[in-house]
Order: C-alpha cells, then structure tokens, then sequence
C-alpha cells in the first residue's frame, strides 16, 4: 500500500507548499510512491483519510482554533515534519512576538481591528511533538524530496550540521562581508546552496542556528568589519526571534 501523507498549512505564506508544488517531474514521481489525501493547493475537498503515514506542516500557531487543529493533525498522523520556517522557528511571523496584539494593530493599521486579533505567533513544536523539519523560508525542494525518501525507506532525514558560509566556499562566491553587508552565514544551517549570496544578497539566516556553533570566531568578524552583536542580533531575529545565538 502507498503510504498517506498530507499537507496542511497555517499562518504563513504558503510558499514553502508552493515549492513542493513546482517539483514537477519530480513529484509525479512522487506521486507512484506515495497518496497525496490532504494538499489543499492542488486538491479540493478535505482529506478523508482516518490516518497519515505523514504530515507536512506549513505555518506558525497564531490563530484562534490552530492549536486544536494543529492536535488533531498530530493525533492521526504516525509522521508529523515541520515544512519552512514559520513551522519550524516561528518565523517572520514571530517578529511581532513581544508585543500584544493591540499593539500590533495599532502600529501597522493605527486602528483597533478586533477581528485581526491572534495570539503570539509559536512554531509548532510549542503545542505539538514534532519528529522532522525542513528549515528554510522557503524548503529547498531537493531537501524536501531527500526527507521524504527517507521517511518512506524508515531511514533517519538528516540535515547539513555545517554552516552556508561552507557552501559559499564550495562555490567560490565573493564573501558578503567584504561588500560591507552583514552576513548570517557563518552561523547559519547550509542546505540552501547559498542561494541568497548566489543572488548577489546575503545569508539572512533563514535556515536557522548550526548545531554547536563556533561563536568567537563569528565575533572577531564583527570586529574586524566594525560590527556589534547587536547589530548581528537585529539580522537574526528577523527569523529567529524565538531562538537566539550566545
């Protein structure tokens, strides 16, 4: 039997659900391997399946009624994977985590706007066990079809527990800091091809934290190119607010 998964989505922009959906060939392959029973993107209706093998999430935790949602995705679904950012650290959508939402809407509206009332935006793994992620804002959909290959052979998904700063080397792309601009990328998740640096950008550090992190020599690069961790902090938090460097 073709294991269950399904894709379901909350506050967020839905592009991570959008990058799965332009695998293409790719995911018609997929599509031999696996049934596709809830992907509200491609498919209408809801999904009637009793249980899902797996269940990507998209989103952050906001809104009045997620969370009960949210537990019952997690009650039948043997797999549950955090897809993106905003699933998996709160992302941008948690940038507006310390301040209420009346403060919120009277700074971008400048008005009270009950009905836009949510609560402080959370990653999932604040009101559910999560088993995997897939960071990035958005996946990378190489790394999307890698998680699932494994998941579907019982294998353990692993991600990159280096640094993009290591991709860019590989790449030979020019250093961000010596443009003058400041770089997440010697403290941030590889597994995104620099893809933002190959842009002729900069690591926003939307992968989040690498595992044990080497902070004093990120330091003495703020120093050398006249930055302060503050100023480094600021960057970070613009996808890490709620997870935040030593």
């Amino acid at each position: 039997m073709k294991a269950k998964i399904g894709f379901f989505d909350f506050a967020g922009c839905e592009g991570c659900q959008l990058t799965v959906m332009n695998l293409e060939e790719e995911l018609l392959q997929v599509l031999q391997l696996v049934e596709i029973v809830a992907f509200r993107e491609v498919m209408g209706g809801s999904a009637t399946a009793a249980r899902l093998d797996i269940a990507f999430v998209e989103g952050s935790i906001c809104r009045p009624g997620d969370r009960e949602r949210l537990l019952k995705i997690r009650r039948r679904s043997e797999i549950l994977v955090a897809l993106g950012s905003c699933a998996d650290n709160g992302g941008v959508n948690a940038l507006g985590s310390d301040r209420t939402p009346e403060v919120l809407c009277q700074q971008v509206y400048g008005a009270n706007l009950p009905h836009l009332y949510t609560e402080p935006p959370q990653p999932l793994a604040a009101v559910v066990t999560v088993d995997y992620r897939i960071p990035g804002c958005p996946i990378d959909g190489r790394e999307f079809l890698a998680t699932l290959q494994a998941l579907l052979l019982h294998q353990q998904p692993e991600l990159p527990s280096f640094s993009v700063c290591v991709e860019c080397k590989l790449a030979e792309y020019p250093c961000s800091f010596d443009d003058g601009q400041i770089c997440l990328g010697p403290i941030t998740r590889a597994g995104c091809r620099a893809i933002c640096v190959e842009g002729g950008s900069y690591c926003r550090g939307c992968r989040g934290l690498i595992d044990s992190p080497r902070t004093s020599p990120y330091h003495r690069i703020l120093e050398e190119h006249g930055l302060s961790v503050e100023e480094i902090l600021d960057q970070y938090r613009t996808f890490n607010v709620k997870e935040q460097p030593s």
